[in-house]
């Protein structure tokens, strides 16, 4: 898929988004053509590093408690989020620090090139008695739950990390059932290319920043 995405590129004009940056890139351009050939090598990465997790956390993946995807906004973990929380809290459960210390060694050990985003997700049942807002302020405290574990109690550097909640607007399947529901509820750790805004640039481009030496 990666190949053919890359070859994709070369020959026509295409608008590249991750994370909510985008990237257009013209073909034949000299500056677009190496910006084309970093990421091409940043999502090759991507790849080898999806390999990696998929050796190191095959029981979990076995077992239906994770699951990898490379897609369009990167490399993505998902966690089940009845796993990771009780009903309408936002606390992680002592249950689930196992997996996320696990999941967290790897990032922190053998992928400290990439940054990493948090996004929470809830069913569309409405809150009733949990004391949130709304399912929006619960998706954004467990994703910075999340968040704060990894870079507190896992070492992982802060600037690598960034958390989002999405509520109920982003489903992968209907919450017509429950068990729709329950693969709603979930947490996704994505892993991202290094971007930057490019400098002087009012036009929002993007292009992609060296991995730091220096992380840890």
């Amino acid at each position: 898929m990666v190949n053919n995405f890359i070859k994709f590129v070369l020959i026509s004009f295409i608008t590249f988004s991750l994370a909510g940056c985008t990237f257009i890139f013209q073909a034949g351009k000299r500056s677009d053509a190496q910006k084309i050939q970093e990421l091409s090598a940043q999502l090759d990465e991507l790849v080898r590093s999806k390999g990696l997790l998929e050796q190191k956390l095959g029981a979990e993946i076995d077992d239906k408690q994770i699951k990898l995807q490379m897609m369009e906004k990167g490399l993505v973990i998902t966690v089940v989020g009845d796993l990771l929380f009780d009903s309408g809290k936002a606390k992680i459960r002592s249950e689930a620090l196992p997996l996320l210390a696990k999941v967290s060694a790897i990032l922190r050990d053998n992928m400290a090139q990439f940054n990493i985003g948090i996004e929470g997700h809830t069913d569309n049942v409405p809150i009733k008695q949990s004391g949130w807002k709304s399912n929006w302020e619960l998706s954004t405290a467990r994703a910075l739950s999340v968040l704060h574990y990894l870079a507190n109690d896992q070492g992982i550097s802060p600037e690598r990390l960034s958390a989002i909640g999405y509520g109920e607007y982003r489903p992968l399947v209907s919450n017509d059932s429950s068990d729709g529901r329950k693969q709603n509820r979930r947490v996704e750790i994505v892993i991202l290319p290094n971007i930057t805004k490019v400098k002087g640039d009012s036009t929002g481009a993007h292009e992609l920043k060296e991995p730091q030496e220096n992380l840890k």
